[in-house]
């Protein structure tokens, strides 16, 4: 396949590369941002995912009517220095959405997120979609198939270059801003060489005075400091950085820090009430406590609490290193010298240690996301079980209240403690605004301050006075009373983020199963009224988005850190793309039908087969070699999905 036939076609193929790398450069920070914005789950990465899906096809769709434009070129460098300042507009705009339009501490309804994405990215999208029309036509003006073909291979190898280029070098350097003006910079050189080839003189003049104005404005306004200011809004803002892991901002409340990933609080330092809850619930449980493992939240001022009891060593896991490193720069919670630290995912470390712990304090958010939700499942608490000694308590807390509990919470509570139950012999619940589960084989007591007057630990607020109102039979029992059967809470059937779910649609009155049947309805009427292939063409499309999104959640739930590996999953798939663009545009004209209905049945075949893949690798992932595996075969899989479609 001869790609550059002459001098004009290398000038646009040049432009079409650009294209192809700021699209998936854009993708990825945009899927970012608005993960923080609406401080996300993968329903809604779905949503926002869909959104940009069909707003670039109605942009190539409506690229239909180039022909009748007559300055072609004009149009192109036109586009394409919108295409390089979109980016940085879009990240700001989005960032300044949370305080402008929606209350602090508010939660987001999934259709304010599918209408905030829409109107976000319709500008990007859909002049992005017309562009690369408009390059199909301007690239290959003798037409035919094979040109097109050319045209969407060319911009599949801009989306892996540009995929790479984020997920290796951008993601560890640059913050999203820089990263979007590597973009803006890029299109512009584009814009300026298709300018100058093409002899648009006064386009050139308007192309140099926009990189003018962007180098002074890079140099003269830091974005970053000003965006993340509008986003929390009435807090000072001590420091906003990018990690692999996500972005991660510490604010400051009169003298507390409040420590916010992906725009979820983690935690906020000075919380003395919540530390001293997460660990004397659970350490009054046990006599002489040697060691204890912590997951997360040490940062904030549990490893003080848990040093309050004679133990020999805190393990303290954490994902982020950078929460490590701004915990040591920002408090003194660390430094004791019997605090190990612990730098990766807990799941992992706890799958694969030989150590044996008095107590295991997992301090993490509800399970609002597949990340989290593997800290709820019933294979996760067999594996906290076997490190644990025999007379060890586990202690895990979820959003309740003292005194009622609505449908959404009781099934979320419940669902919880029938897992816990699943694993260990006996459970208590310490009821509140947080609900604390405490699990052991041992036999349990409620008697929490006797027991810590026995051990001679000083508490402020977790004592007699304040546990008297707190812990009485009558609120035990009505909490007790209020469990019902529940599944189980499994790594791939995640019920607890199911209840979850519900839980926060709960807080909008919006009819969901109303939008379903709708949905359902309109698919039926387009399987009357569309011919078969177009049909087989369209069923193969929404297929691939849909396992797309299982690929993304199974990676979430076996690794527990998509959020760094979005852009190398999505490059995985464009380098599908083009492999399969590629073949097909080569082998064009040999046997169309034949081809469809074996790519329908493959296609079918692996959605049938990636379940027990996914569940295969979460279960060979004791293995630190296998474990490193997995996370190559998982984008393999991605590019194999791709070839398909």
């Amino acid at each position: 396949m001869k790609l550059l036939e002459n001098t004009n076609q290398r000038v646009i193929f040049f432009s079409i590369t650009a294209l192809g790398i700021s699209s998936i450069i854009t993708q990825v920070l945009v899927m970012r941002e608005f993960l923080t914005l609406f401080s996300g789950n993968e329903l809604v990465f779905g949503i926002i995912l869909a959104n940009w899906l069909l707003l670039t096809g109605i942009g190539s769709y409506l690229g239909k009517y180039v022909d009748r434009v007559k300055h072609k070129i004009n149009l192109l460098v036109i586009i394409q220095i919108l295409v390089a300042l979109l980016p940085v507009a879009h990240i700001f705009v989005i960032r300044a959405m949370r305080t402008k339009f929606f209350l602090a501490g508010q939660l987001i309804s999934l259709g304010e997120v599918f209408a905030t994405s829409l109107i976000l990215l319709l500008p990007y999208c859909l002049i992005s979609g017309f562009l690369l029309t408009l390059f199909v036509v301007v690239y290959s003006k003798k037409g035919g198939s094979k040109q097109i073909g050319i045209v969407y291979f060319l911009d599949n190898i801009g989306d892996i270059l540009g995929g790479l280029i984020f997920s290796f070098i951008l993601i560890y350097l640059f913050t999203h801003f820089q990263s979007a003006y590597f973009i803006l910079f890029l299109n512009l050189l584009a814009a300026i060489v298709v300018s100058m080839f093409f002899r648009k003189r006064v386009l050139y003049i308007i192309t140099g005075l926009v990189v003018m104005f962007s180098i002074t404005f890079l140099f003269a306004v830091n974005l970053d400091i000003v965006s993340t200011k509008m986003m929390f809004k009435g807090q000072e803002l001590v420091l906003q950085k990018n990690s692999l892991y996500g972005s991660l901002v510490i604010t400051r409340s009169e003298d507390q820090l409040n420590f916010f990933e992906n725009g979820i609080p983690l935690f906020s330092t000075e919380n003395t009430v919540n530390n001293e809850e997460t660990v004397h619930y659970a350490m009054s449980q046990i006599g002489e406590a040697e060691k204890v493992l912590l997951v997360s939240g040490g940062v904030a001022g549990t490893t003080n609490e848990i040093l309050k009891h004679p133990v020999k060593r805190v393990d303290y896991v954490e994902l982020d290193p950078l929460v490590i490193e701004l915990g040591k720069r920002y408090t003194t919670n660390l430094e004791d010298d019997r605090i190990n630290l612990i730098i990766m995912d807990a799941r992992l470390y706890i799958k694969k240690t030989k150590e044996k712990y008095d107590a295991v304090i997992i301090d993490l958010p509800d399970p609002s996301t597949a990340q989290i939700n593997r800290f709820y499942t019933v294979e996760f608490f067999k594996e906290v079980k076997k490190i644990i000694k025999e007379d060890g308590v586990a202690s895990i807390s979820l959003s309740g209240s003292e005194n009622y509990l609505n449908p959404e919470t009781q099934r979320l509570n419940s669902a919880l403690y029938n897992t816990l139950k699943a694993v260990f012999k006996n459970i208590i619940i310490i009821p509140g605004d947080k609900n604390f589960f405490i699990a052991s084989d041992k036999e349990l007591t409620y008697d929490i301050a006797g027991r810590l007057k026995e051990k001679n630990v000083s508490t402020q607020y977790v004592n007699e006075f304040y546990l008297s109102g707190k812990i009485t039979q009558e609120r035990v029992d009505y909490l007790m009373n209020s469990l019902i059967k529940t599944s189980i809470n499994k790594d791939f059937k995640p019920i607890s983020y199911y209840y979850h779910l519900l839980f926060w649609l709960k807080h909008f009155n919006t009819n969901y199963i109303f939008i379903l049947i709708l949905i359902i309805i309109l698919l039926i009427i387009l399987l009357f009224h569309i011919k078969p292939v177009p049909f087989a063409i369209f069923t193969t499309g929404f297929a691939a988005s849909s396992l797309e999104v299982v690929i993304l959640v199974g990676f979430q739930i076996i690794y527990g850190f998509v959020y760094h590996n979005i852009g190398l999953i999505i490059t995985a798939f464009m380098l599908g793309l083009a492999i399969g663009s590629y073949y097909m545009n080569t082998n064009l004209g040999k046997r169309k039908l034949k081809n469809l209905v074996r790519i329908e049945f493959a296609i079918a075949i692996y959605a049938v087969i990636l379940p027990f893949l996914l569940i295969l690798f979460s279960r060979l992932a004791i293995n630190q070699v296998i474990f490193s595996l997995t996370q190559i075969i998982i984008p393999i899989l991605t590019i194999i999905l791709a070839i398909l479609v």
